[in-house]
């Protein structure tokens, strides 16, 4: 199984991959990051600071400065990418996401979202498509504080010894 993150660079796909990479050594399960590109959409990559103000666009160094962020943030993390046409809809990308997930057999999927709010649905956001698919489960990631995932780790209960109700007599 693999714990997938939707990939675009921003603040929040970032605290979602590191999440994701704290859940996997806890469950020691891979962590692949997954970026879609919009081939030759110049101004969406200026948006998501791929390219700078005055660059054009090249998806060769597009998706390596992509990769390069994700190994400087959590080496031990894999990368895939995969374009889309230049003008592609937010379900296109949602819908490569979802099919990378699924051919990765998935369990789950940690989405860096400002606009979840309680649900996952927003115009501008592909986590509500993503989130729709029930062939993992979904971590919503709100915010770039760090996480308490050491503490799941000391507390679980595979790390103590069982209650007393459950030993034998």
């Amino acid at each position: 199984m693999t714990l997938v993150v939707p990939f675009d660079g921003s603040e929040l796909a970032e605290a979602a991959l590191v999440r994701a990479t704290e859940f996997g050594n806890v469950f020691e399960e891979d962590v692949l990051a997954v970026s879609v590109v919009r081939n030759g959409n110049a101004e969406y990559a200026r948006e998501h600071d791929w390219i700078g103000p005055n660059e054009g666009f090249d998806l060769e160094s597009v998706v390596s400065s992509l990769h390069e962020q994700v190994i400087e943030l959590c080496p031990s993390s894999d990368f895939r990418h995969t374009v889309v046409d230049r003008y592609a809809p937010a379900g296109s990308v949602a819908k490569a996401i979802r099919k990378m997930a699924k051919r990765e057999d998935a369990s789950m999927v940690f989405i860096g979202s400002e606009n979840a709010g309680h649900l996952v649905t927003s115009i501008s956001s592909v986590g509500g498509s993503i989130a729709s698919d029930d062939a993992y489960d979904v971590v919503i990631v709100r915010n770039c504080n760090p996480s308490k995932i050491a503490k799941l780790k000391n507390t679980s209960p595979h790390r103590q010894s069982k209650s007393d109700f459950y030993l034998p007599e």
